[in-house]
């Protein structure tokens, strides 16, 4: 239980810390959008600015998404929830973080086929094309470009989605094992 507890603060506190750091995303995002507006006064329009605007929001969301079911944020139905015992709350709370860990994997396994196509990977083992990459032993190929005017690389973008999907995985992990820990009696 000691490994569950080492495992629940060390992911508690990293997706702390980078949810902390991600809400002030919403700044950029804001900044970017405030210097779309001034430019488009003076007739000089950035092309860059919507899609811009965008990834700072798909990266607000996604590395932000962590945190917020930490702090339990997440949309929920109270109707009945509340009146349950901690008990009942555990062990619906594991069933709903188990689907979860599953929607997670499925999400995740499809983000790094999409990461590895926006690298130029065209076949049928992304995973050992992306562990190939970071060893050395495989280059990129033709990377995928954004289809608008501005036409930046979308790997970013799309790493930036398996960091995230990573981190809501193993905080779904520690949610889990709250969970568990509850279940046999124990405080958190």
């Amino acid at each position: 239980m000691s490994a569950l507890r080492l495992f629940i603060t060390v992911i508690d506190t990293f997706n702390h810390g980078v949810g902390r750091v991600m809400t002030y995303g919403i700044f950029v995002m804001m900044g970017i959008l405030l210097w779309s507006m001034i430019t488009k006064f003076g007739d000089q329009p950035s092309l860059w600015t919507l899609e811009a605007a965008q990834f700072a929001m798909v990266t607000y969301f996604i590395l932000g998404g962590p945190y917020a079911l930490q702090m339990g944020s997440h949309v929920r139905m109270d109707l009945f929830y509340d009146n349950w015992s901690l008990r009942r709350k555990a062990v619906t709370d594991a069933f709903t973080v188990i689907c979860l860990l599953v929607y997670l994997f499925v999400l995740l396994w499809g983000a790094i086929g999409s990461t590895a196509y926006s690298l130029g990977y065209f076949g049928k083992e992304p995973i050992g094309f992306l562990l190939g990459l970071l060893t050395g032993t495989e280059e990129t190929g033709s990377m995928e470009r954004s289809r608008t005017i501005w036409r930046p690389y979308l790997w970013p973008i799309k790493v930036t989605l398996c960091v995230g999907i990573v981190l809501m995985l193993l905080q779904a992990l520690s949610e889990l094992f709250k969970d568990v820990l509850r279940l046999r009696g124990e405080e958190i």
